[in-house]
């Protein structure tokens, strides 16, 4: 992958929280394909397919998104069939001030308006989900 591919990816994942914590839910098309396919199940949320879906689930409800996203531990990689992928870290910060970890996992995928993200899954990082030492 180019460098220059792999910061623009890194520009996308960053413009995400900051579209989601100011509600610019018209903005939503700078960071995800019209088709995107996003996973929340983890949190109680339907899977949508479509980012008109997807804008109307988080206009509708608003109490749903933590005040603050912060995207870090960002991996970006490109499989030997050519599927671009990135891995990384999200903390949030709720309304009464718990913070919360979470990990997305996303394929993304090159428009003719830039990269931006076809797939994305969030997982709730809980306790009983990581492993034990060994």
């Amino acid at each position: 992958m180019e460098p220059d591919d792999a910061i623009a990816i890194h520009q996308v994942l960053a413009l995400y929280g900051h579209l989601i914590d100011e509600r610019q839910w018209s903005r939503l098309g700078e960071v995800f394909t019209d088709d995107v396919v996003y996973d929340a199940r983890d949190f109680g949320l339907p899977l949508t397919t479509s980012l008109d879906e997807l804008r109307e689930q988080w206009a509708g409800d608003d109490a749903q998104h933590p005040l603050a996203h912060h995207t870090t531990n960002v991996v970006v990689w490109q499989d030997d069939d050519g599927v671009v992928r990135s891995l990384a870290k999200a903390i949030g910060v709720g309304r009464k001030g718990r913070v919360g970890s979470a990990t997305y996992r996303d394929v993304l995928r090159r428009t003719p308006a830039g990269w931006r993200l076809a797939e994305r899954t969030v997982t709730l990082r809980r306790p009983e989900t990581i492993p034990p030492a060994s």
